[in-house]
């Protein structure tokens, strides 16, 4: 890529941080953690006003409803957004990184033209129903049946840290349409309607107190075969889709605010005293630290760039993604360690002027699982880009 802003790129970032400058401080504060009726509006009114904008979508093809901006744009986008702490996806995370992006690349006519248009204007929210308690990195053992009965699947089965499921509308969801095949052959990707009979959402709590996360209980839940996306039988395929846009561009603005917290670190380090006079900032092995944290980032923008180049150009980037996703998860608890240490006895406490540091590093505490976890991106990169022997299953 040329990195060099045309004309055209930097008029298109001039509007962006005009229109930020001017929207941003009209937005009602941000609601409580829990409220989730109350987060899936403030999500969803950003993502409208974005519509509205005409700035929702900017990666997505023009003809699906999105700008169909070049790759250099929707970096642009990304960074401008994320440097002017705008509102994330939110609530729309799975529909519009996971679910809208799969479904422009294997949905048919009728599948896109149902879900694009209302996943870009915010009047529709998904979640994601791939892992199971007895499947989660092991993906290919989910046990959730998918029996064909006329023209629905019958599933029955149960879903765990089902990202939004207390106000999703659709659910990305993986069953076991055959028994009898192979571990990876027999995985079907369907569209479920989160009102339909037989759905039962029951919230998880995690290490913060949140609650984004739920379990899924299926119980003879009727899915139209309609909304099957891909062939029978071939959804481990297609997950493969969603997983390669979620661990390849799904962690942009992640990356600008690793930037803002390792620069916040810096500051805090230069303004506390050590106890042998000087402040934190003065030792040497500290900022020998920060510099190589901080080059990691840089090589991981420079790994987003190529992702999303390739996302935009139509292409898979299943190599980038897991490259990019082992990498920057792990420099992200990096990051979170080396903020700790400097917090001293503050990262103990999530209240008081570093409450929000010590909060982020225990929510990143997840990062090396959400989305395959750290062992399961090496044994991917090992088998299918190394050209490695498969890791022995053990009985």
């Amino acid at each position: 890529m040329d990195l060099r802003l045309t004309p055209e790129e930097a008029a298109f970032r001039d509007r962006l941080r005009s229109w930020l400058g001017t929207t941003l401080p009209t937005l009602p504060p941000k609601p409580d953690r829990d409220d989730w009726p109350a987060r899936r509006a403030y999500d969803t009114a950003w993502q409208r006003l974005l519509f509205d904008a005409g700035y929702a979508g900017v990666d997505w093809p023009s003809e699906h409803g999105g700008l169909g901006a070049s790759p250099t744009e929707q970096l642009i986008f990304l960074e401008e957004t994320a440097k002017a702490r705008a509102p994330y996806v939110g609530a729309n995370f799975v529909g519009l990184l996971h679910a809208g992006p799969t479904l422009i690349v294997e949905g048919t006519q009728e599948q896109r033209a149902a879900h694009l248009p209302r996943i870009l204007r915010g009047d529709e929210v998904w979640c994601q129903g791939f892992s199971e308690p007895d499947a989660g990195s092991d993906l290919a053992s989910l046990r959730t049946a998918a029996v064909r009965d006329g023209d629905a699947y019958v599933v029955n089965g149960r879903k765990v840290w089902t990202s939004h499921a207390e106000v999703a509308d659709h659910c990305e969801l993986l069953v076991r349409t055959d028994p009898e095949a192979p571990r990876h052959k027999g995985i079907t990707w369907l569209i479920l309607p989160m009102d339909a009979p037989g759905v039962t959402v029951r919230p998880l709590r995690t290490a913060v107190g949140s609650s984004e996360f739920s379990e899924l209980i299926l119980d003879d839940v009727r899915v139209p075969v309609a909304n099957r996306v891909g062939a029978e039988n071939d959804g481990w395929r297609v997950a493969m889709v969603t997983f390669s846009f979620e661990r390849g561009t799904a962690f942009i603005s992640d990356v600008v605010e690793s930037r803002n917290l390792l620069a916040e670190t810096v500051a805090t380090a230069k303004a506390t005293p050590a106890p042998g006079g000087g402040t934190l900032w003065d030792d040497a092995a500290l900022r020998r630290d920060v510099g190589t944290l901080a080059a990691e980032v840089s090589g991981l923008w420079s790994l987003i760039r190529k992702n999303v180049s390739e996302a935009s150009a139509g292409m898979i980037p299943v190599q980038g993604a897991s490259v990019f996703k082992l990498k920057f998860t792990e420099n992200r608890q990096r990051i979170g360690d080396l903020a700790a240490h400097v917090l001293g006895r503050a990262s103990l406490a999530m209240s008081g002027p570093g409450g929000h540091v010590v909060e982020d590093r225990v929510n990143t505490l997840a990062f090396t699982i959400a989305a395959g976890t750290s062992q399961i991106q090496k044994n991917i990169l090992a088998e299918r880009v190394l050209g490695l022997p498969k890791e022995p299953r053990w009985t």
